[in-house]
């Protein structure tokens, strides 16, 4: 990631590499807006905490009202053009992307690591790995895509034109940097759409990097642009700008909420995929490795995943069986440093997130849960970094605290239950309704399960969803959906014409 030589603001078309200093900070004050690196409106930084050390690794630029709408006309002028290329030619631009993503993918690992504190195997398996993935699948899905459609037979003149909803913002989450920035930015590329990214401004260096490699791989100015700023700055100032089409934002419900009523003075279509507090249903007949592989889920990315199966119900049977399996689970994660070679977990992201997941341990000692592993405070041996002990919690019930809100750290609640009939009903006892999980060896008990529950994602047995599978959920877990050929909808609006010429 990180090269020699300092970045000095420009304004032609080569983009300036991220780097990292002697000391070693990296600088990385410019904006990415009309195919250019030009320097923010008004000087306004903000240092990249290391969750590891707890020291800055990087300085950025937070982005003005002047910036966001720069980005925002470049995107408008834009749009006309990129909206009427042909299919192909969008393709052959992501197509191109994923050459250089590729390229670049140490690259990106590295700087995922630093900037969330990911262990770096992590990094580079899964959180790298995740935007090929789904540039993949989007390219799949958009090469059999009809954008023209015949009504039916019927109505041998009408057609159906799925366009492009036209300039879009696009905000993007810390905790899967390139999972949702390649999930928002490659749809929108191939249906048409321009648009301004604003990454997180905890960790923007994985989302700088991404913008080096759609300059690299051709985009036309404008097309795609890059603002770094606050939810309180750049995010309002997009959710509420008169000339975006659409927002598409990934984060908190609570954050989720306020971008909704800022987009709704505009009616602008609004795409949310907000928290979860997914529950994952272990029946008695659950295969031996049920318990153990869901520990582990709980506790990837150190927690800080929206889908994670941080409740677990399990039946009364084989109640205390499992509860010493995740205990033993849990004692056996390691936390280490994220530079570490090897499976372990990091930090959380920043002191904010550490001082929530601790208030929340606490809170679940004090409403009476049992607690099994971890607890309050650092693992032994480490006094830096945003460091959280693995920690289970059994006797759960769906009314503590723990139960009800999202921690985002690797804190598993256990609760036990009884009949299929009682599970079902803890597992939709949730204002979120993202992803839940069954365990279960019987085939008429997991689809029966499945059924009933409310959430926009089931998976079952350890069986991850395929491929261009759509990501999304319901409630207070949001709505729209991202991934494969409802990805690319997302960003399509529907035109009906009559007396087209019959063919």
């Amino acid at each position: 990631m990180l090269l020699d030589g300092p970045v000095k603001s420009r304004t032609d078309r080569t983009p300036p590499p991220l780097h990292r200093r002697r000391n070693p900070i990296i600088e990385k004050r410019e904006f990415y807006i009309d195919g250019a690196w030009v320097p923010a409106a008004a000087p306004r930084d903000l240092e990249v905490i290391d969750p590891a050390t707890e020291e800055p690794c990087a300085v950025i630029a937070l982005g003005a009202e002047a910036d966001t709408n720069k980005a925002v006309a470049a995107a408008g002028r834009a749009f006309g053009p990129w909206s009427q290329a042909a299919p192909e030619a969008l393709i052959a631009l992501v197509e191109r992307i994923l050459e250089h993503y590729n390229a670049r993918a140490e690259e990106m690992a590295r700087a995922v690591s630093l900037e969330i504190g990911a262990p770096i195997e992590l990094a580079r398996t899964r959180q790298v790995v995740a935007g090929s993935w789904h540039i993949k699948n989007f390219l799949r899905a958009a090469k059999g895509f009809a954008f023209e459609r015949p009504l039916g037979d019927h109505a041998p003149t009408d057609r159906i034109l799925l366009e492009p909803v036209g300039v879009c913002g696009l905000i993007t989450p810390w905790n899967w940097s390139m999972n949702q920035v390649t999930l928002k930015v490659i749809p929108a590329l191939l249906t048409g759409c321009t648009m301004v990214l604003k990454p997180s401004e905890i960790a923007p260096l994985s989302a700088l990097l991404f913008a080096e490699i759609v300059h690299a791989a051709g985009a036309p100015k404008g097309v795609f642009n890059l603002v770094n700023g606050d939810g309180a700055g750049v995010g309002t100032q997009l959710s509420g700008h008169p000339d975006i089409d659409m927002i598409s934002f990934t984060g908190s419900t609570r954050a989720g909420i306020a971008v909704s009523k800022n987009a709704a003075n505009t009616l602008k279509r609004a795409h949310l995929e907000l928290g979860g507090k997914g529950a994952n249903i272990i029946f008695a007949d659950a295969d031996d490795k049920a318990v153990k592989r869901g520990t582990i889920h709980c506790f990837t990315n150190t927690g800080q995943s929206c889908n994670a199966p941080t409740r677990m119900l399990v039946q009364r049977s084989v109640y205390d069986q499992a509860v010493a399996i995740a205990r033993d689970v849990a004692r056996a994660t390691r936390v280490g440093p994220p530079a570490e070679e090897g499976q372990h977990i990091g930090p959380v992201v920043s002191q904010l997130q550490f001082d929530k997941v601790q208030g929340l341990i606490q809170k679940g000692i004090d409403e009476g849960a049992k607690l099994l592993a971890g607890g309050l405070g650092r693992p032994d041996g480490m006094n830096r970094g945003y460091y959280v002990r693995p920690t289970v919690f059994a006797d759960v019930n769906n009314a503590m605290t723990i139960a009800r809100e999202e921690i985002f750290g690797p804190v598993l609640s256990i609760i036990p239950f009884e009949t299929e009939a009682e599970a079902i009903a803890i597992a939709n006892d949730t204002p979120y309704g993202l992803t839940n999980y069954v365990q279960s060896q019987d085939d008429a008990t997991r689809v029966r399960v499945a059924r009933q529950l409310r959430s926009g994602m089931v998976e079952m047995n350890g069986q991850p969803r395929g491929a261009g599978s759509p990501f999304g959920g319901m409630k207070a877990s949001g709505h729209g959906r991202e991934g494969g050929v409802w990805g690319l909808e997302d960003f399509l609006e529907v035109k009906a014409v009559s007396g087209w010429a019959a063919t």
